[in-house]
């Protein structure tokens, strides 16, 4: 996984975990559910740089 792709991935997961919480506190269930899709968010760029390194993997293993 990339440094971009881990950088990405946990800012939108603290973005996500910060909206949540202060939807909480708030009582605000819309930005709860905001908050909840940022980290939705960061599972994304965490699995797209999953799956690059997969690929990498496949590609370097063709090339053996």
């Amino acid at each position: 996984m990339s440094t971009e792709d881990k950088m990405k991935a946990a800012k939108e997961n603290v973005e996500g975990k910060a909206k949540e919480a202060a939807g909480r506190v708030a009582h605000d269930d819309d930005l709860i559910a905001e908050g909840k899709a940022h980290q939705m968010k960061a599972d994304a760029h965490e699995a797209k740089g999953h799956v690059k390194d997969a690929v990498e993997d496949v590609k370097d293993a063709l090339d053996e």
